[in-house]
């Protein structure tokens, strides 16, 4: 049962990397594209500092993940990102009754609607990044030579 546990946790650590890997790699092989996208979200005078952190975001999120020592700081990112993504999604579809838009969370090659079903799959996403959160520690907990971990 622990070693499932701790194979578990780190499926989902370096598959929470690969995603926000994924996605910083495809807004940036498209960052006009989804800089406009952004601009329809946020207005034009905010469309380029707002692309600029959510791809830092994203990008310092994984990396965070790939290191050891800062696995929990990345997965804190992981949520809150996920949540704050969510929230926006759902704040332009039931506050501002917004119109269907092209969210460019994985760029132009994966499309997707900003919406409730881009809010659902991120709010699925928080039960691995949760997992990474509050297991990884425990996960490796009883490893002497890892227990140093954060």
């Amino acid at each position: 049962m622990r070693r499932a546990f701790i194979w578990l946790v780190g499926l989902s650590r370096f598959a929470l990397a690969a995603l926000f890997l994924f996605a910083a790699g495809a807004k940036l092989y498209t960052i006009t594209d989804f800089a406009g996208n952004v601009a329809n979200l946020v207005g034009a005078r905010w469309a380029w500092p707002v692309t600029i952190i959510v791809v830092a975001a994203e990008l310092s999120a994984a990396l965070l993940l790939i290191v050891p020592r800062t696995v929990r700081l990345g997965a804190l990112l992981a949520v809150l990102l996920l949540v704050g993504f969510a929230a926006y999604a759902l704040f332009y579809v039931y506050v501002q009754h917004g119109e269907p838009l092209e969210c460019g969370c994985f760029g132009r090659l994966i499309a997707s609607q900003l919406g409730v079903a881009t809010a659902r799959r991120n709010l699925i996403l928080l039960a691995p990044a949760l997992l990474v959160l509050f297991g990884y520690r425990r996960a490796w907990a009883g490893n002497r030579s890892l227990s140093r971990m954060p």
